[in-house]
């Protein structure tokens, strides 16, 4: 699977922002694709999931209210909305898929190349 994100950008506290994530390859295969982040100095980590067939969705605590994660099969796009940003949502941003039912890192075999979001004060 071939992934490549979108959509980052300057923003400004309580402002929104959409990523997307166009992939490509086996995708039928896929059993959860996610959204990930690292800030600087920061371990890359878990922000959002969704299974292959949509039903199921999971984020971290730290996102869940203000992010929505969601798939257009038809356009084999996946998106991260983010709404409500704080300036401690800066980094840079990952979707990844795996052919698990899985939040770990180490499961996501195929990664998109990062998109950058940065949340002004």
């Amino acid at each position: 699977v071939q992934l490549q994100a979108s959509g980052g950008g300057l923003v400004q506290a309580g402002g929104s922002l959409r990523l997307s994530c166009a992939a490509s390859g086996r995708t039928s295969s896929v059993y959860t694709w996610g959204w990930f982040r690292q800030a600087p100095r920061k371990e890359r980590e878990f922000v959002a999931a969704i299974s292959g067939s949509g039903g199921t969705t999971n984020y971290a605590d730290s996102v869940k209210g203000r992010f929505t994660i969601s798939r257009d099969v038809a356009k084999a796009t996946i998106y991260l909305q983010m709404n409500s940003l704080k300036p401690e949502d800066t980094a840079v941003y990952y979707c990844a898929s795996s052919y698990w039912a899985t939040q770990m890192i180490a499961d996501f075999g195929s990664w998109g190349q990062g998109t950058l979001v940065t949340v002004s004060s």
